[in-house]
């Protein structure tokens, strides 16, 4: 082996250390940051490895998408605002994994005949996943941008017509890996698993989208592992499978912190349908005044912020905590209770807090902050909804019955920020906005945040 071999190979090991520290960092909102650093340090030591490789025959085409890729990353990192961040996420799988598909119909024009059956079969499958998830996360960016209707696209039949698309994919997969001649089936393959991606996406509720992102994610992974064993890349191999086990571990947390099944996500269709409110959706919303949700904070003990998409789309997370020190100035206890599928993606108030500074003692998790609710004064929600909705733990009858929620309605008073009266990301009426210790206060969450701190400190 020669001197660039050993070089090579000690880049990829260092870049699969990196990787596996960056997972366990990331394991927590303490080290999370860390964990960043590290996966950027390890895929920055994956890419020298790969461009010192003896097998590079030309820098031209390398150096074309070295710089179209960095404009492209730049420009995201520096103009994608953080409320769109789970539809850039989204958007990142779909390159990846386009990124493996394409590497793989290169691999099969180049080497498609002279592959063993090992390698034919992970180069299968390498496409297959890699297109299916590349029109799948498409799909998923366009309903998280509003672009494509969030509600589930379901019609008659439907499940049986996916059922005949998966079996034509895996089938044409099957034919190509056990006759490698015939290029028909390869390249049906690669068309109708792209037509699979949508299929697989659009009955998919928006409620959903969280676990859908986690899927693609590890879709992405697997379709990069696969990419690995064909190239014969030890790196792509590890970090692949690493994205891959990783993302379905979190879409089956996701789905029981959600009290759903994965196949009840994927074939369910959560939404489409509005189920029988409880008994006490009804009536009017209370509004409270500004003056007097000012009072009730300032005068309180204990608070609990509870956020949700509304605080993402308002940029209200800056807001929020200058109204938190204000109250701790004040003596005042200040909690954040944070839902595991808040937000568009996982993770998503985590980042937007950290991104304000709110210090990581004070985020609380669903099973730590709800047994507190009862003794709270006041709990602010802010643009949360359906991880708020009492008719998961009291309806038997609502779509979302038996999802673990944030139990913010057995607070002694709830003061809800609210653009307007309408319904969640899910379609579904929540029941907490007309209990008694509830009042709305309508309007944008930042204005109101900041309009809120200015009345506490006059109080």
């Amino acid at each position: 082996m020669s001197l660039t071999s050993y070089f090579m190979e000690a880049t990829y090991l260092i870049a699969s250390i990196l990787f596996v520290l960056a997972l366990k960092g990331m394991s927590h909102p303490e080290t999370a940051r860390r964990g960043m650093f590290m996966a950027e340090g390890g895929m920055f030591m994956a890419i020298v490895g790969t461009l010192i490789g003896a097998h590079i025959i030309t820098w031209g085409w390398i150096l074309v998408g070295l710089t179209i890729g960095s404009i492209i990353g730049i420009w995201m990192a520096l103009f994608v605002p953080m409320t769109s961040m789970p539809q850039r996420t989204a958007l990142s799988h779909a390159f990846g994994a386009l990124a493996a598909a394409l590497v793989g119909v290169g691999e099969f024009i180049i080497h498609g005949a002279e592959m063993t059956v090992v390698t034919r079969g992970a180069l299968g499958f390498e496409v297959m996943l890699g297109a299916l998830t590349t029109t799948g996360s498409l799909i998923a960016a366009g309903k998280l941008h509003g672009t494509i209707p969030g509600k589930p696209v379901q019609f008659r039949g439907q499940n049986a017509i996916n059922l005949v698309i998966f079996l034509v994919m895996t089938g044409s997969f099957v034919y190509f890996w056990m006759h490698p001649s015939v290029i028909a089936a390869f390249y049906t393959m690669l068309g109708v698993a792209f037509i699979f991606g949508v299929m697989l996406v659009i009955p998919i509720g928006s409620a959903d989208m969280p676990v859908v992102m986690s899927l693609l994610n590890s879709y992405a992974g697997l379709a990069a592992a696969a990419t690995g064993f064909v190239l014969g890349n030890n790196v792509l191999i590890i970090a692949g499978t690493l994205d891959g086990f990783s993302g379905f571990i979190l879409s089956v947390l996701m789905c029981k912190a959600m009290n759903r099944s994965i196949t009840n996500v994927l074939f369910g269709g959560f939404g489409s349908v509005i189920a029988t409110a409880s008994a006490e959706s009804g009536g009017e919303m209370r509004e409270i005044s500004l003056d007097d949700a000012a009072m009730q904070l300032a005068f309180a003990n204990r608070v609990i912020f509870v956020p949700g998409y509304g605080l993402a789309t308002a940029q209200a997370q800056h807001a929020v905590r200058e109204l938190g020190e204000l109250l701790e100035a004040r003596g005042v206890t200040v909690k954040y209770a944070i839902h595991p599928v808040a937000g568009r993606m996982p993770g998503h108030m985590n980042v937007l807090l950290a991104e304000a500074n709110v210090p990581y003692s004070q985020l609380y998790e669903m099973e730590q902050i709800n047994p507190e609710f009862p003794s709270t004064d006041v709990a602010v929600v802010i643009g949360a909804n359906d991880v708020v909705n009492p008719d998961a733990r009291d309806n038997p009858n609502s779509l979302i019955a038996g999802m673990p929620i944030l139990e913010v309605d057995r607070a002694k008073s709830v003061i809800v920020l609210k653009r307007g009266q309408g319904r969640g990301f899910s379609g579904l009426e929540n029941p907490l906005f007309f209990k008694p210790n509830t009042n709305m206060l309508y309007g944008d969450a930042k204005s109101t945040l900041s309009h809120l701190a200015q009345a506490v400190q006059h109080v």
